[in-house]
């Protein structure tokens, strides 16, 4: 059997056809559970690439090795300990799925245990002027569009998925936001009067939506609700463009998902607690939010200037 990673289109279609029944049963399980569209991707092409390890025998006769074996070939190829976690919480779930539709009985995955990831990283972000300029950077033929969808990412702290979802009647006169988030789970995010009233411009400028059934935010130019990948592309094109402006910051990695970690590391600087942070952000752990908290080198220094050490001359 092939050991590459990336599944061909032929071997896509001889996992579907091996194994059509219990992926169903898998989407199925997932949908009913409130799990959002790409969630379900992501799990189904991670299941996918571990039914390769085992095809053609049934899932029933998988056991802890074979799944240990997988994640084992993952860690050999140089995948984290994150992305490796994330397969075997899909292997987790799809095991569950089948035992919840009384198609199994037992969970080889539910003794295999996480890796031990690395905690409280820093996370790449922009300071608030560097943030400031980024947003400056931002043109374009949708220009308030594109504005207002940095804007919430980096002003309010929303992932792409969560401005992808946005709707119309999402947006409250009063100065609020809807948010729905990871878990199918609801939060209120309050608005500063500058980023509604330009919510307020995408609002009255954006193309008529084709389909009659939904009422999104943010639509492209087709008159289709934008997508999380064309949302991802205008954030990095920005971050291109600030590059160019700030050649200091061009070996800088950055990505969409760095500008919800700029809110939350800004946030903490002036002065909101975890806690807050936490609801803000859409956070099920405050241990998660609690990565927000690093300092800079700048910080660390000015506090050891302000100790007093008592050294007679």
């Amino acid at each position: 059997m092939p050991k590459e990673t990336a599944l061909t289109n032929e071997w896509k279609h001889w996992i579907q056809d091996t194994y059509e029944s219990e992926l169903d049963l898998f989407v199925i399980s997932m949908k009913t559970s409130g799990m959002t569209a790409s969630t379900q991707r992501a799990y189904v092409d991670e299941v996918r690439s571990f039914l390769k390890t085992i095809h053609p025998r049934q899932v029933a006769a998988v056991k802890r090795p074979d799944i240990l074996r997988h994640i084992a070939e993952m860690m050999q190829r140089g995948v984290g300990d994150r992305a490796r976690n994330r397969a075997l919480a899909a292997i987790r779930a799809f095991y569950r799925a089948l035992i919840d539709m009384q198609h199994l009985e037992h969970n080889p995955a539910a003794e295999v245990k996480k890796a031990k990831e690395e905690k409280n990283r820093t996370p790449i972000y922009l300071e608030e002027q560097e943030l400031e300029q980024y947003i400056y950077e931002t043109d374009g033929k949708y220009y308030h569009r594109n504005l207002c969808i940095l804007m919430l990412m980096g002003y309010a702290g929303l992932r792409v998925g969560e401005v992808h979802r946005l709707n119309v009647e999402d947006i409250h006169p009063s100065g609020h936001v809807n948010v729905l988030g990871k878990g199918r789970k609801w939060r209120v995010i309050p608005l500063q009067e500058a980023l509604l009233n330009l919510l307020n411009d995408v609002i009255k400028e954006r193309i008529a939506p084709k389909s009659m059934k939904e009422n999104p935010l943010f639509v492209s130019q087709f008159g289709r609700r934008l997508s999380r990948r064309m949302i991802q592309h205008i954030a990095n094109q920005t971050f291109e463009k600030l590059k160019l402006s700030v050649p200091e910051m061009a070996n800088r990695k950055f990505s969409s998902h760095k500008l919800r970690h700029s809110f939350g590391t800004n946030q903490i600087r002036n002065g909101t607690d975890l806690r807050t942070l936490q609801e803000l952000l859409g956070h099920k752990s405050i241990e998660t939010t609690q990565i927000y908290t690093h300092v800079s080198n700048k910080q660390l220094i000015e506090a050891m200037g302000r100790v007093k050490i008592p050294i007679r001359n």
